[in-house]
């Protein structure tokens, strides 16, 4: 009899679990999600303290070019308010997350950007894919790497691969 029982909890344990790990993967992402619609509303707004809050120390985003900028390099963006955005959203339905363990997350969608830079008054209006990887720190989810994709619209034309 205790082998039975113990064989039904077996199985029982085999079919909850993963239900719990695929639940829980999914609070994760919610979490993650929303915590990027806030990074991204922060430099909409040129808000240094937000991006500070939710940059990881050793950030770096390497945009589609090649060029790597750090976490004190965007922060003084902000903080110069260099660009001053109109625009600065991701397009709706777009936005993935991706969880992968216990401490890593990633965010996949496209961007929507138009903004004015300060010191030539160039306009930026573009749109292009990026990654953003999410860690799980002591303090939290920090947004540790940021990767730009491929353009994919400029000035409202669209851009060849």
């Amino acid at each position: 009899m205790k082998k039975a029982f113990a064989s039904k909890a077996a199985a029982w344990l085999a079919m909850v679990l993963p239900l719990g790990a695929a639940a829980a993967s999914a609070d994760v992402a919610a979490q993650v999600a929303a915590l990027d619609i806030e990074y991204q509303a922060a430099v909409k707004r040129n808000d240094e303290a937000g991006m500070a809050r939710i940059l990881a120390e050793d950030f770096v985003l390497v945009s589609g070019g090649g060029l790597t900028f750090t976490r004190e390099q965007l922060l003084a963006e902000a903080r110069g308010k260099t660009i001053t955005y109109e625009e600065q959203d991701v397009v709706p339905g777009t936005r993935t997350v991706r969880v992968f363990g216990e401490h890593t997350a990633v965010v996949t969608a496209l961007l929507a950007l138009k903004g004015v830079e300060l010191k030539t008054g160039r306009v930026h209006h573009r749109k292009l894919w990026f990654s953003d990887v999410y860690i799980r720190t002591g303090a939290g989810w920090k947004y540790a790497l940021g990767q730009v994709g491929r353009l994919v619209e400029k000035d409202g034309q669209a851009v060849a691969p």
